[in-house]
C-alpha cells in the first residue's frame, strides 16, 4: 500500500495489519503522527531500539510475545508477555523491544509521534530494515 500521509485516511486497521506481510509498511505519515504495521516472524522481534523524542503505540493484533523496555540498552527491567488485543506505550526515551515468542506471524500495528521513519517506507524483512541507510 502507499502511504496515505498528510491526507485524511479512513482504514480498516485490523484488516491492514493481518493483511500484511511485510516486516514493516507505513501507512501514514503527518506531520506529527505515523502509522506502520508489522509482521514479526516466528523467533523475530522488532528488534532493541530506542527514540529518544519519539512516544509509541503498539498493538498486537495476532500472535503472542515478549515485550521488554528499559532506561539503557543493557538494563530491560520493565518485561511483560502481550498477545492478541494488548497494547503497549513506549515512552520517549525508554529502550524496548518485542520479541514474537508464538508459534505464527505476530501481527501488530504502531503508532509514533513524531514520525520515524521516511514517509511510504517499506522493509520486506527485518535485514532489509536494518541495511536501510534511512534508519537508524
Amino acid at each position: 500500500m502507499t502511504d496515505q500521509g498528510k491526507k485524511p485516511f479512513v482504514t480498516n486497521i485490523e484488516d491492514k495489519t493481518l493483511g500484511n506481510t511485510l516486516f514493516r509498511d507505513t501507512l501514514w505519515t503527518g506531520e506529527h503522527l505515523q502509522l506502520t504495521v508489522m509482521s514479526i516472524p516466528v523467533g523475530g522481534d522488532i528488534g532493541l531500539e530506542v527514540h529518544p523524542d519519539t512516544d509509541q503505540f503498539l498493538r498486537i493484533e495476532q500472535g503472542s510475545g515478549k515485550c521488554e523496555m528499559g532506561p539503557a540498552e543493557d538494563d530491560l527491567d520493565f518485561v511483560r508477555d502481550v498477545a492478541d488485543d494488548d497494547i503497549i506505550m513506549v515512552p520517549a526515551g525508554m529502550w524496548h523491544n518485542v520479541t514474537n515468542v508464538g508459534d505464527n506471524d505476530m501481527k501488530v500495528y504502531t503508532l509514533y509521534g513524531p514520525p520515524d521513519h521516511v514517509p511510504g517506507t517499506q522493509h520486506a524483512t527485518q535485514k532489509d530494515a536494518q541495511n536501510d541507510p534511512n534508519e537508524d
